[in-house]
C-alpha cells in the first residue's frame, strides 16, 4: 500500500482509506442501507492487515454507532492506524442539528473519544459548518485549544462546494479538507487542488464511487431500503446516474474494475492525499485496496473523463 503526505500535518497516509460512513448502518436513517456488525468488525480489520491506515468516520453516522464500531474492530491496533472523525451534527438532543458551539464541540469530542476507544484522534473534522464560519479564524479557536490539550492532532474541516473550500483556504486554519471529489464531481481539479497544495492542506476525496453508482452495480429502477440516503432520490435521479456510469465505463480495463477505475482517477491528482471509500463487507475492502496495484489511468484517459463531464456525459 502506497502512502501519501496528508498535506502539511507530517501524517502519512494510505492512499486507500476506509470510509466508515457506511458501517453507522441504517437505525437513524442518512446511512447506506444495513448492515451486519460482524461483517464490519472484519472488513475494517482485513483493511488494517492489507495496510490501510486511515480511518475516517463521523460521530452522527448511525449516531456514534460507526464510530463503537471501529473503535472494537481497532482494539489492540490503535498504534497501526490515524483515526479521523467529523462534529457538528449534534443528536444528542432529540432530531439532528447543526451545533458548532465551542462547549459542544469538547463535549462531542469526548463521546467520540469513548466510542473510539482511544485517547485522541489524529483529525478532527468540522463537518458542513456553514459558509460564513469558514473563513473566520475565530471558528478554529476551540480546536486549536483542542490540539493544545493533546485530544486531537490536527484538525480540517469537511464542505460540499469549491466555494466552500475556498473559504477555509483563505483562513489559514485547516490543515485538510474532505471534498466530495470522484469522476461524477470533477469541480475541484482546476482551482481547489492546486491551491491546496500550495497552502500544504491534504485532500481527503470523500464519496470517490460517486455512492455506489461508480461500481457498475447499480441497475436502473434499483431501490433503495428505508435508512439508505438513496431511498428518497427520484427514479429519474437513479437513472441518470447509472447511466453516467455506463458512458464512464469505456475507462475500465480487463485488469482494472469499474470501482478501482473510479478511485484511480481521483488519485490520479498530486494534490489528492486519500481516497476513503466506504465499506462493509471484506470483499468490497479487498477490491478497494487492489486498487493500488491496477493499472494507473493514462493521460489520454483522464482526458476523455473530464470531456465526458465537461459534457453532462451527454446526457
Amino acid at each position: 500500500m502506497r502512502r501519501r503526505s496528508l498535506g502539511k500535518t507530517g501524517l502519512q497516509v494510505s492512499e486507500i482509506g476506509f470510509g466508515a460512513w457506511a458501517i453507522g448502518g441504517n437505525a437513524h436513517g442518512n446511512s447506506y442501507g444495513p448492515t451486519d456488525d460482524a461483517k464490519s468488525v472484519a472488513a475494517v480489520q482485513k483493511a488494517v492487515d492489507l495496510g490501510v491506515n486511515f480511518f475516517d468516520t463521523a460521530d452522527v453516522y448511525g449516531w456514534g454507532h460507526s464510530e463503537e464500531v471501529l473503535g472494537k474492530a481497532l482494539e489492540g491496533r490503535r498504534d497501526q492506524v490515524l483515526l479521523a472523525t467529523k462534529v457538528g451534527g449534534d443528536f444528542y438532543h432529540g432530531q439532528v442539528r447543526a451545533n458548532f458551539d465551542p462547549g459542544y464541540i469538547a463535549f462531542a469530542l469526548g463521546r467520540s473519544l469513548h466510542r473510539l476507544r482511544t485517547d485522541h484522534v489524529d483529525l478532527y473534522q468540522l463537518h458542513n459548518p456553514p459558509a460564513e464560519m469558514m473563513a473566520d479564524p475565530a471558528t478554529y479557536e476551540v480546536l486549536e485549544a483542542l490540539k493544545a490539550e493533546g485530544k486531537i492532532a490536527h484538525y480540517g474541516v469537511s464542505v460540499h462546494e469549491p466555494m466552500e473550500a475556498s473559504l477555509c483556504l483563505e483562513s489559514g486554519k485547516p490543515e485538510a479538507l474532505q471534498i466530495p471529489f470522484s469522476l461524477f464531481r470533477q469541480e475541484w481539479i482546476d482551482e481547489i487542488l492546486p491551491a491546496a497544495h500550495r497552502a500544504g492542506v491534504g485532500i481527503i476525496a470523500r464519496e470517490p464511487l460517486g455512492n455506489g453508482f461508480l461500481t457498475g452495480k447499480i441497475r436502473p429502477g434499483q431501490r433503495f431500503p428505508p435508512g439508505d440516503i438513496r431511498h428518497h432520490w427520484p427514479g429519474s435521479m437513479v437513472a441518470g446516474r447509472v447511466a453516467a456510469a455506463e458512458r464512464l465505463s469505456i475507462l475500465t480495463k480487463p485488469n482494472r474494475t469499474r470501482t478501482q477505475t473510479a478511485l484511480r482517477f481521483v488519485l490520479a491528482f498530486p494534490g489528492t492525499s486519500v481516497a476513503i471509500p466506504g465499506a462493509k463487507t471484506v470483499e468490497q475492502v479487498e477490491e478497494n485496496v487492489a486498487t493500488t496495484d491496477a493499472p494507473a489511468l493514462t493521460e489520454a484517459e483522464i482526458r476523455e473523463a473530464r470531456t465526458l463531464y465537461a459534457k453532462d456525459f451527454g446526457l
